[in-house]
């Protein structure tokens, strides 16, 4: 298990598609320790192969003490929008608001290849949402119809008790 530097926004590893995963030996598992310790090191509350400069398709995303590590995802089912605030842990230092689906059903296996469904919403879905597009080579900015739309984080007045802006406490990977 190790931090492994994350990939930033401009290089070009960040639009690769993930390969789908077919082998749940060593490599996998310690791939998707790599991801936990790196999103728990950043900190974020999700992270996905391709920002490690894996082009595997694994993500892990940790909601309210609760780890997912999800290999080969995808969304079966969604119902409903919401429209909140996103982050990246690819593109530090900002956040814009973006319309998700509400709730998902996704499908996807676990580090031993056996299959697992789960179900989200709020920011759980977020997450899952927002990995997968990872996943597929897409950034949360591309759901916006301009860069300007980004709010910086930098000037952020309401900060935690660890002195990170407030906006930046939803910040997905």
């Amino acid at each position: 298990m190790s931090v492994r530097p994350i990939v930033l926004l401009g290089d070009p590893r960040l639009r690769l598609k993930g390969e789908p995963v077919d082998s749940f030996g060593k490599y996998l598992h310690e791939l998707l320790d790599d991801l936990t310790d790196s999103m728990h090191h950043a900190p974020g509350v999700g992270l996905a192969a391709p920002q490690i400069g894996e082009t595997k398709r694994a993500c892990v995303v940790q909601v309210a003490g609760q780890l997912h590590e999800l290999v080969n995802p995808r969304i079966v089912r969604t119902d409903g929008d919401n429209r909140d605030l996103e982050g990246c842990l690819s593109i530090p230092g900002y956040v814009a608001y973006v319309t998700r689906r509400e709730k998902v059903w996704v499908v996807a296996q676990n580090r031993f290849g056996k299959k697992i469904k789960v179900a989200g919403s709020g920011l759980l879905s977020r997450g899952m949402q927002h990995e997968i597009d990872h996943l597929d080579g897409k950034l949360y900015v591309d759901y916006l119809d301009s860069l300007d739309e980004l709010i910086s984080t930098e000037h952020d007045e309401d900060e935690d008790e660890e002195g990170r802006p407030a906006a930046a406490r939803t910040a997905v990977g």
